[in-house]
């Protein structure tokens, strides 16, 4: 009787913080952090992939304005350009140094830009490195998976990213002292179907990274890992296009504040943080701490989800559960 007592008020109280924080844009922990911490960043040198667009530009933009040095780097050297001339901050924009950079490289390569972006700074070198340049593939049926898919988003998602910290980590480690900061997914917590390829290699990087800080948190290593669920970029995106329209009829987090997020999870030195609206933080949630229902849900909208994307539907909404959905 105590044992059902006690399963009823836990129930109701999981209830009750469900629906008073079902606006809410993040996982507790993080949400009680408050502010990020401008001393953890200002005047620290910031190595952001993935720089030229959508949440890296954001991240660069707020690192710059908490005073941090900035390397930024992607494939597009003219954007860069762009995003570096936008740049206001105690060391912005002039100070800020541009390193074009192909995750799909090779080691070669990867090596030849770290020793670059050390060098940028040689008094300080690389205090952290934000992990953000990834390969997305449109959502599609995990029977349509080409190997070329595959391979093309393993060897940015996962092989470049191990690569370019593996070729890191040794400056850090003589220095004593680093910082990854990893933008995952939430689709590296939770099933993501119809992104079976994406969410393989973010449940790789979670692994990774994870056990990386195991091993080196006692040498002055730190890793946080955020996992934003669906994001708001649609100012990279073409007025009008089929993706935006799809995107309007989902609640987004935006990317200033996923990125803001992001900087607070870092600077509290958070492990792992979770950036998104519902119902996908419910999923998280889910999947980490009741399993057999979490996976249980996934396995009931999985279907559902992959006819959406299809039909360029709502996949992240409410009615992949309680409904068929419809088409936008």
């Amino acid at each position: 009787m105590v044992g059902v007592v006690l399963i009823c008020m836990v129930t109701t109280a999981i209830i009750w913080l469900f629906f008073k924080f079902a606006k809410a844009e993040g996982d507790f922990t993080l949400l009680a952090k408050g502010a990020a911490k401008r001393e953890e960043v200002e005047d620290k040198v910031v190595w952001i992939t993935g720089a030229s667009g959508g949440i890296g530009e954001v991240l660069a933009k707020q690192f710059a304005n908490l005073g941090a040095k900035l390397i930024i780097s992607a494939r597009r050297e003219v954007e860069l350009e762009r995003v570096k001339a936008e740049l206001v901050g105690k060391h912005a924009p002039h100070g800020v140094k541009i390193l074009p950079l192909d995750l799909a490289s090779g080691k070669e390569s990867l090596k030849e830009a770290v020793e670059k972006a050390e060098s940028f700074f040689p008094d300080s070198g690389v205090d952290y490195m934000v992990h953000n340049a990834a390969h997305e593939r449109p959502k599609t049926s995990i029977l349509d998976v080409t190997e070329a898919s595959f391979k093309a988003t393993f060897d940015v998602n996962v092989v470049g990213t191990i690569i370019l910290t593996q070729q890191l980590l040794p400056f850090m480690l003589k220095r004593g002292k680093g910082h990854f900061i990893v933008m995952s997914s939430a689709a590296g917590k939770a099933p993501a179907p119809g992104q079976a390829v994406y969410s393989a290699s973010k449940h790789a990087v979670n692994g990774y990274f994870h056990t990386l800080r195991s091993e080196l948190c006692g040498k002055g290593i730190m890793v946080t890992v955020v996992c934003p669920g669906p994001i708001d970029t649609s100012k990279n995106l073409q007025a009008g296009s089929a993706t935006e329209q799809k995107r309007s009829s989902e609640e987004r987090v935006s990317a200033s504040r996923c990125a803001e997020l992001t900087i607070v999870a870092a600077t509290h030195g958070l492990k792992e943080a979770w950036i998104s609206y519902q119902p996908v933080l419910a999923v998280m949630y889910l999947v980490q701490y009741m399993p057999t229902l979490g996976y249980f849900v996934m396995d009931k909208i999985g279907a559902k989800r992959v006819e959406a994307a299809l039909q360029q539907s709502n996949t992240y909404g409410w009615n992949l559960l309680f409904g068929q959905g419809k088409k936008d």
